[in-house]
C-alpha cells in the first residue's frame, strides 16, 4: 500500500498546499508550529475535510480528485485515524470500543470476536477486555485506540499526537511498542507530533510544516542536522508542544 497526496485547502489564515507520499511500512512524521496545518493534513487524508483541489490516492485507488469529481466517504476509505483525544466511548468496555468500527462495517459477529481478540492480545489488553475504558490509564487508552484503528485492517494509519496523553514515565515503552506495531503491520503511517524523541525514534521521514507548506523533508538525521533553522532549534529544545 502507498499513499500519494496532493491537496490544497483555504484555511482561515492561509492556504494549505501540500504534496507528500508514504510508502508501505513507512512512517512519515509531520512537525511544525501550532497552527501549521499538521492535523488538517490528517483530516484531509481521512476524508473528514475535503480539499479545494488536488488528488489523494491509496494503493492506486483514488479517494479524492477534484478533476474526476471523486470524494470517497470517510467510512469507505479504509483508513485508521487515532485522534489526540483518542475519541473512545468511556461507557463501553475495551472489547466494545475495539469492535466499534467492525460493527459499523457489518462484519459478522464471529469474525468480530476473532479480530478483536487478536488485537487485544497484540496490544497486551486481553485482561482488560471487559473493563470500561473510562477506568484506564492514558497508556492503556492509547493501546485501545490503536487496537480499534488496526482491527479494521486499514490501508493507512493516521496518528495525531499519539503519546500526548501517556504518562512521561510510560512513554519510552509505548514508543517502542508503537514502533514495533507499525513495523509489523507494514501499514503506511503518518504521525503528527511535537516531541523530538517521537519524531526521531518513530519516523522514517520527517516533513517540517510552516503555515500550510512543507518547507523541509528528510530523514530524522537530516532534519536533526539542520538544527540551525529557527523552528528546528525551537523544536529540539522541547518547546511548543501544543496541538497543530
Amino acid at each position: 500500500m502507498m499513499l500519494s497526496m496532493r491537496a490544497a485547502k483555504q484555511l482561515r489564515d492561509y492556504e494549505l498546499d501540500v504534496s507528500l507520499s508514504v510508502g508501505p511500512g513507512e512512517t512519515l512524521i509531520l512537525i511544525g508550529e501550532n497552527g501549521a496545518g499538521k492535523s488538517t493534513v490528517l483530516n484531509l487524508a481521512s476524508g473528514l475535510l475535503a480539499p479545494d483541489r488536488g488528488e489523494i490516492a491509496l494503493a492506486g485507488r483514488v479517494l479524492y480528485s477534484d478533476a474526476q469529481w471523486i470524494d470517497v466517504p470517510v467510512e469507505d476509505r479504509n483508513i485508521g485515524h487515532v485522534f489526540q483525544s483518542y475519541a473512545l466511548f468511556p461507557h463501553l468496555s475495551v472489547f466494545e470500543n475495539v469492535a466499534f468500527g467492525l460493527r459499523c462495517r457489518k462484519v459478522p459477529a464471529g469474525e468480530i470476536a476473532a479480530l478483536v481478540t487478536g488485537e487485544l492480545k497484540r496490544m497486551h489488553l486481553s485482561d482488560l477486555a471487559d473493563v470500561n475504558v473510562g477506568r484506564l490509564s492514558g497508556g492503556q487508552r492509547q493501546r485501545v485506540a490503536l487496537a480499534r484503528a488496526l482491527a479494521v485492517k486499514p490501508g493507512l494509519l493516521l496518528l495525531d499526537e499519539p503519546l500526548a496523553a501517556v504518562d512521561v514515565r510510560a512513554q519510552a515503552q509505548m514508543r517502542r511498542e508503537l514502533r514495533e506495531t507499525i513495523r509489523t503491520t507494514g501499514i503506511p503511517c503518518i504521525i503528527v507530533t511535537h516531541a523530538l524523541r517521537d519524531a526521531l525514534e518513530l519516523g522514517d521521514k520527517i516533513c517540517v510544516m510552516e503555515e500550510g507548506r512543507v518547507v523541509q523533508t528528510g530523514t530524522p538525521d537530516e532534519v536533526l542536522a539542520s538544527g540551525e533553522r529557527g523552528f528546528i532549534a525551537h523544536f529540539s529544545c522541547g518547546c511548543g508542544r501544543n496541538r497543530g
